[in-house]
């Protein structure tokens, strides 16, 4: 393990030990970048005394400290989050805000500090919308003599300031439109400040100002589309069928976006979209429904299959705000519910939160399958007795605790194919699995898994033993995380991993394997299926 003389955060240390030093490139510390966007901010007192406070933050840093800039000692480092405070004698000063990241790298920024005994002058506010973000407002304001200022933005409810340095921007969001009563004071190290009152709009923004992203290429056997413009749609659907909705305040349009259109469903309570008149299609060969949603003001959304029996089944999905929502749901989350029969359907419907509210974009709803290449795992061979299963439709696998750490921003899936559960890492960085128990591999002699990727160029696996203490790089622990390589993996076919433990040089216990780890590159952007995790003799 890589040792580390300098000091550290709590809180980082922590990290460091859950994700037991990964060095599949986002991980190892001499890979680590130095800090980074560093800045600090600078409040003075007002009392004429020149009692400064720095607020370093920064990306990517453990520690900071001040060189004030005036002959002085530089100050001590502190944890993020902690401010540090010096005292000026009146005048203008360059301090230097020094911040250190995990392994030692530091990154250094100028930071002019005014100190004035003069109330603020010139006093200039600038407050705008932002342009793609609805209620969002920006100020920014400037006064000679001035260090920082307060804005108090006049929503019921928020009485405390948001503080800024002289110059800066602070933004706001506010919980409903309308017009506000926005105050900001500018402050110097005088006790006299300065201050404007503003009444300004925040308004909502009703439509996206961007498309919705563009889907994949697929085989046409791999989708069927109900709208969008990327796959040949079903003729003949109704998007607006008479359910009632028009009772609700509900009604719809096709909005076009500097010549992309999409639907656009205004005070959604429920809405329709069914199929031409006596159609249905069989959805049981597809892997999901998707669609891209985009609102400023709808907090989720139910859609719901509707069968030519006249069962229906909904799965909720959250929504985010003045941003496209892409939702991929798996056909199990409907089949799963009472075995919900999706050979026939010919109705979908969508539900808004809140009821018949809000305002929703929709764009590329398609169902769709993995592809034909994408077949089920090869089935395990080994017999039950000879097997420790973490994962495996083919034995009966030990309780698990996570099959994604915290610490690890890769999108887990729970999903199938062909029937066969598989697990779905997108967009993977690195990630942990970790069993409720440690597991006990003195009797075994290999490590399997099936991997199957269509983007990666490299794989990696980590074992990671404990110890008898279960305690990570504690006493008992062989304190190595033990690492195998798989560079140039066959994309776009299952690789089946057949590693013989004494290949993960130094793993001499085996006795308390309490975490797996599996990174790969391209870090961070490639999608990776994991399926048959299990030691075996």
């Amino acid at each position: 393990m890589k040792k580390i003389h300098f000091i550290i955060s709590l809180f980082v240390l922590a990290t460091l030990i859950g994700c037991a030093n990964d060095d599949g490139g986002t991980i190892d510390l001499d890979g680590v970048s130095a800090p980074a966007n560093i800045s600090a901010l600078t409040t003075v007192t007002q009392d004429n005394t020149g009692k400064v406070t720095f607020v370093p933050k920064g990306e990517g840093a453990t520690q900071y400290k001040i060189n004030f800039g005036d002959g002085s000692a530089e100050s001590a480092y502190v944890a993020p989050g902690e401010g540090i405070v010096h005292t000026y004698a009146e005048g203008v000063y360059q301090a230097k805000i020094t911040a250190m990241g995990i392994n030692g790298k530091i990154t250094a920024v100028d930071k002019e500090v005014v100190v004035s005994f003069r109330a603020p002058e010139n006093l200039v506010v600038l407050i705008t919308n932002d342009i793609a973000i609805s209620k969002k407002v920006t100020v920014k304001a400037t006064a000679d003599f001035a260090l920082f200022y307060d804005v108090y933005f006049g929503e019921a409810g928020k009485p405390d300031p948001v503080s800024a340095n002289n110059g800066d921007p602070v933004s706001y969001t506010y919980q409903q439109a309308g017009v506000y009563t926005i105050r900001v004071v500018s402050k110097s190290a005088a006790i006299q400040t300065t201050e404007k009152t503003q009444q300004f709009e925040a308004i909502l923004i009703l439509n996206p100002t961007a498309s919705a992203p563009t889907p994949p290429n697929r085989q046409v056997g791999d989708v069927i589309s109900i709208y969008g413009s990327k796959y040949t749609n079903l003729a003949g659907v109704n998007y607006f069928p008479d359910w009632g909705q028009a009772s609700q305040g509900s009604s719809w349009s096709e909005f076009d976006l500097n010549g992309d259109k999409m639907l656009n469903y205004i005070k959604l309570s429920y809405q329709g979209i069914a199929l031409a008149e006596g159609t249905s299609i069989d959805v049981s060969g597809m892997d999901y429904i998707h669609m891209d949603v985009w609102t400023a003001d709808v907090e989720k959304i139910e859609t719901s299959l509707i069968n030519t029996a006249g069962k229906e089944r909904p799965v909720v999905k959250n929504l985010t705000a003045n941003q496209w929502t892409s939702i991929d749901i798996p056909i199990s989350a409907f089949t799963s519910q009472d075995g919900f029969i999706v050979t026939n359907i010919f109705q979908l419907k969508l539900v808004g939160t809140p009821w018949a509210q809000g305002t929703v974009f929709i764009d590329n709803i398609y169902f769709y399958k993995e592809g034909t290449s994408l077949t089920p795992a090869p089935t395990p061979t080994k017999a039950a007795g000879d097997v420790i299963s973490l994962f495996s439709d083919a034995y009966t696998n030990i309780p698990m605790s996570t099959w994604r750490t915290s610490w690890s921003s890769a999108v887990l899936e729970e999903t199938a194919i062909s029937g066969n559960a598989v697990k779905k890492y997108a967009d993977l960085d690195f990630v942990g699995v970790e069993p409720v128990a440690p597991i006990d591999a003195t009797a075994m002699t290999h490590f399997h898994v099936d991997v199957w990727s269509s983007d990666f160029t490299e794989f990696r696996i980590k074992l990671v033993d404990f110890g008898a203490n279960g305690v990570y790089n504690g006493a008992g622990s062989d304190d190595v995380e033990h690492e195998i390589k798989f560079t140039a993996p066959v994309q776009g076919g299952w690789v089946s991993l057949d590693i013989p433990l004494s290949d993960f040089t130094g793993l001499t216990t085996r006795g308390h394997i309490a975490q797996l780890i599996y990174s790969g590159k391209p870090a961070g952007s490639h999608t990776v299926y994991i399926d048959n995790v299990y030691f075996h003799k």
